[in-house]
């Protein structure tokens, strides 16, 4: 679908964003970017879509390079959420920014106004649809920047930091969300994101980014095994992942593997708990009655 070949950027001040990154976004895959701040991966989004252009390098588009399409060619198969969802709001209300995308594609009103509820309804923001922008909480905006992109139907949709400033729910409904488009409409997306909590549950490959490299791209059960590299892309460990590896370094935990998630783990303690010889529980002699009074001890 898209894909980067030797892809570096450097900004007018100099600052080198990107080096020889190749990296290949499978049709129909959720892709996690995962790295520190500032390791590359909002200019890398960027390039992804055209919003900026590689210094050196190429970007392809279904075998394509990008430079041979039109802005509004590639618009069409791909839409990105900002990591700051003022970025990217502007009109009056919610229900006319939402729309906004879908109307630039020439589509007739009623198919607006269908996309547009829909898209909404799927964020949980219906009610919301007559609102000012300026009104809403950050969270609010959010969803709101999210339905606008759901509402062109893009092939891709490309995320910067999705749950940034939601509360727990709210950052679950949405990636439940994104994940149940990516499976039921086959959307591909790709998440930049430093919560590692949640690649597991969601993402089916992540590329880690560090310092501007693109250091590895494999599964989640892959790229977390390797402890080190991880750390040294200036991440962490899942907490399930890091609760296990501490268990099997200081306590001796026989685990086969080191779970991701709390089902995963689940499974290896019951498999654990199966392996160990059952033991008959000693019997209990009965008290000795002396008739003497208790004292309660």
């Amino acid at each position: 679908m898209i894909k980067t070949e030797n892809v570096s950027f450097r900004y007018p001040d100099g600052t080198v964003a990107l080096n020889k990154v190749n990296l290949e976004v499978r049709d129909g895959e959720f892709l996690a970017l995962i790295g520190a701040n500032g390791s590359g991966k909002t200019t890398l989004l960027r390039q992804l879509i055209g919003l900026l252009k590689p210094s050196s390098g190429k970007v392809f588009l279904n075998s394509t390079e990008f430079r041979h399409f039109k802005d509004e060619e590639v618009f069409r198969r791909v839409g990105m959420v900002f990591q700051d969802p003022n970025d990217q709001l502007f009109a009056a209300t919610v229900e006319q920014d939402v729309a906004f995308g879908a109307v630039n594609l020439g589509l007739k009103p009623e198919e607006v106004t269908r996309r547009v509820g829909e898209a909404l309804k799927m964020v949980g923001a219906a009610e919301l649809a007559g609102k000012a922008l300026h009104t809403l909480s950050f969270g609010q905006k959010r969803r709101v920047a999210i339905a606008g992109v759901l509402a062109m139907e893009t092939e891709v949709i490309l995320l910067d930091e999705p749950t940034g400033g939601l509360d727990p729910c709210g950052a679950s409904s949405i990636m439940h969300l994104l994940r149940k488009l990516n499976q039921w409409r086959k959307t591909t997306m790709v998440m930049a994101t430093h919560d590692v909590d949640l690649v597991p549950l969601f993402c089916d490959r992540v590329a880690v980014m560090s310092e501007g490299w693109l250091i590895r791209e494999e599964t989640p059960t892959e790229v977390f095994a390797n402890a080190g590299m991880v750390r040294e892309a200036g991440l962490r460990l899942p907490r399930i992942a890091h609760l296990i590896e501490i268990l099997k370094k200081e306590d001796g935990m026989d685990f086969s593997n080191i779970p991701l998630t709390i089902g995963n783990a689940r499974r290896e303690f019951v498999r654990l708990m199966e392996s160990q010889p059952q033991t008959k529980p000693e019997s209990i002699s009965p008290p000795v009655t002396t008739g003497e009074p208790s004292d309660g001890s």
